[in-house]
């Protein structure tokens, strides 16, 4: 390609969201009483909230059913397509249907608006016309109109798209504020990503416990505590007395302060070389919140105790890793 019909990349993605971010601040006038209304029957809803909506607005419309029901607000997405050869069996009379359409007139929708109304479920729909027969068919209408597509053609769903999203967005996070949901909340139904680890996994999940615990007593040698330092793999043991109380750590750390000093690791006693008074957790702590303890002070592992101070297990940073903490 000639370099004086170079296309400018940059500048024409930039117009894109320049466009986009206009619609945007347009839409922030229409959060009014309709809005208000449609979180107030959403969040009084008694049953699912339904989404639907085709092409492209219905790709958002899947969107919006995940983001609530990850918030807080049971949701699902049916297609509209679809409920029309059985699908509308999945609706019930608690239920609150969310309707997507840009023109608010798509066929798959509209001929599903005369089911609804017959069995009383609110319909609640997001349209660029008001006018429409969707916005003046529904109980609650919220307009996601735009004055201009991103496309230069006006034709492909882009800045629709994105308001509608947006509008989506204001619901589901005004409804998590409305019931007070609450991060805890979010990582129960987020279990396997790493926002739901850090916020569910306890010390007591990834903690070794009885024999995989390391552990000498304090009348051990030096080379004892290695030989079990060794065979736990933890990079660390525990000293304790008879009741398994912890009376010190020692780590390949001491160790290597231990060699500097020409200790007989054979005669020398655990108890003159080891660390008093170590930081300990207990099983109960967020796993997550160890990570910045540890961080802070250079740890590399740490003994789990109860409130007796016994040892009841231990882990070290391998073990947080492994658990995808961070």
């Amino acid at each position: 390609m000639p370099a004086d019909n170079k296309i400018d990349f940059r500048k024409l993605g930039s117009e894109v969201i320049s466009i986009e971010l206009a619609e945007i601040t347009a839409l922030q006038t229409r959060i009014d009483e309709s809005f208000a209304d449609a979180c107030e029957l959403l969040l009084n809803c008694k049953g699912r909230i339904v989404v639907t909506g085709m092409g492209k607005s219905g790709h958002i419309g899947g969107k919006i059913a995940a983001t609530l029901a990850s918030t807080g607000s049971p949701a699902f997405f049916v297609h509209p397509g679809e409920a029309s050869h059985g699908d509308l069996g999945m609706i019930t009379k608690n239920d609150v249907v969310i309707a997507l359409s840009n023109s608010g007139n798509t066929a798959e929708i509209t001929t599903i608006i005369p089911i609804l109304k017959r069995f009383a479920v609110p319909l609640i729909s997001m349209t660029g016309d008001k006018n429409s027969t969707l916005a003046t068919e529904a109980n609650i209408n919220l307009d996601v109109s735009v004055s201009k597509e991103a496309c230069p053609h006006d034709l492909a769903p882009t800045s629709s798209t994105t308001v509608a999203l947006v509008m989506g967005d204001a619901l589901a996070v005004a409804l998590l504020q409305a019931r007070g949901f609450t991060a805890e909340d979010f990582a129960l139904s987020h279990p396997g990503g790493s926002l739901g680890k850090r916020l569910l996994l306890h010390v007591s999940d990834i903690m070794h416990t009885d024999e995989r615990i390391p552990k000498v007593p304090e009348n051990a040698t030096v080379s004892e505590a290695l030989l079990e330092m060794s065979k736990k793999g933890l990079g660390m043991t525990a000293i304790v007395d008879a009741q398994d109380k912890v009376l010190g750590l020692y780590t390949d750390g001491d160790l290597r302060r231990s060699l500097d000093k020409n200790i007989d690791v054979h005669s020398a006693s655990i108890s003159d070389v080891m660390t008093q008074n170590c930081r300990t957790t207990t099983a109960g702590e967020l796993a997550a919140s160890i990570v910045k303890l540890m961080d802070d002070h250079g740890i590399n592992g740490l003994l789990v105790t109860d409130t007796n101070n016994k040892l009841i297990g231990a882990f070290n940073m391998h073990d947080i890793l492994r658990a995808g903490i961070v």
